[in-house]
C-alpha cells in the first residue's frame, strides 16, 4: 500500500442534494455516518437532510460570513485526527459556496482532502439549454456592483457557453443588462427548481426571457443562466480565394 493509500482522509467535501432528496449518493450516505462532526452552511438546512437519512452528528457552521475565524480552530481539529465532512445547503461545497480556504489551508499543512462526486446545479442546466457542453465557462455569480459592467463587456464576445448562478430578485435586472450588453437576440436558458416538483427551463433571446420573468408576479427558487456564446462564422470555400 503507498503512502498515500495509507495516509486517512481528515476532511470531506460532500455534495448534497440539489432539491430531490434521492440524488444523494450512498458513498456520501456512508461518509457522514463515519465522520465525526459535519461542518454545514446552514445547520437547520443540513440537519433536516441528515435526520431524514436517519444520522446523528454533531455539526459545526460554517459560512460565507465565519469562514476566516473558523478556518484555524478546525485546522487544528483536523490536525488532532478529527474528521470532518464538509456540506453546503445544497450542491457541491467550493461551488459558488463556502470551502475553498478550508481546503487550501488543509493542503498546505499535509492533511488528506477527499471531494465525492455528486449533485450540482450547472451541469442539468448546461445540458438542458441545448447550447453544446463541448467547450464552457462556469462564471457563478456576477459582481453585484463594483465591476459589474466591465464583467459583462469582458464577456460580451466569448465564444464558450457561459453559466451564470443568480437569486430570483435579480434574474430580471441580469437578463436585462445582458441583452444591452450581448444583444437583444443572444440565445439563452434560465433554469431554476432543479430537481424539484415545479422544475421550469425557459430558452429563448435575452429580450425574450427579459420580457418573461419580467412580467412574473413572483420568481421562486435557485436560479441557473446559461447564455450562448458568440457564433464565429467561418469563411466559406469560395471566401478563401477571393484576394487570390
Amino acid at each position: 500500500m503507498s503512502d498515500a493509500a495509507a495516509t486517512p482522509t481528515l476532511l470531506y467535501l460532500v455534495p448534497t442534494p440539489i432539491g430531490n432528496l434521492e440524488d444523494i449518493t450512498l458513498r456520501a450516505i456512508r461518509v457522514l455516518g463515519e465522520v465525526d462532526t459535519v461542518l454545514a452552511e446552514d445547520t437547520r438546512t443540513s440537519g433536516r437532510l441528515l435526520q431524514h437519512l436517519g444520522l446523528k452528528k454533531p455539526m459545526l457552521s460554517y459560512h460565507l460570513h465565519n469562514e476566516h475565524q473558523q478556518v484555524q480552530r478546525l485546522l487544528d481539529r483536523l490536525a488532532a485526527g478529527e474528521r470532518m465532512a464538509l456540506v453546503s445547503d445544497a450542491g457541491t461545497p467550493g461551488i459558488s459556496d463556502p470551502g475553498f480556504l478550508l481546503v487550501r489551508e488543509c493542503l498546505a499543512r499535509g492533511l488528506k482532502v477527499e471531494c465525492l462526486p455528486g449533485a450540482t446545479a450547472f451541469v442539468p442546466a448546461l445540458l438542458k439549454s441545448g447550447f453544446g457542453a463541448e467547450r464552457f465557462t462556469f462564471e457563478g455569480f456576477l459582481p453585484v456592483k463594483k465591476g459589474r459592467q466591465t464583467r459583462l463587456q469582458e464577456l460580451a464576445q466569448e465564444t464558450r457557453t457561459m453559466i451564470f448562478y443568480e437569486s430570483p430578485h435579480r434574474i430580471v435586472k441580469t437578463l436585462t443588462q445582458l441583452a444591452e450588453t450581448f444583444g437583444p437576440d443572444r440565445l439563452a436558458s434560465v433554469s431554476r427548481e432543479l430537481t424539484k416538483l415545479f422544475e421550469e427551463t425557459v430558452t429563448s433571446t435575452l429580450a425574450e426571457l427579459a420580457a418573461d420573468f419580467g412580467s412574473r408576479t413572483a420568481i421562486k427558487g435557485e436560479i441557473v443562466l446559461v447564455v450562448q456564446g458568440v457564433k464565429i462564422e467561418k469563411p466559406s470555400k469560395s471566401d478563401r480565394y477571393e484576394d487570390e
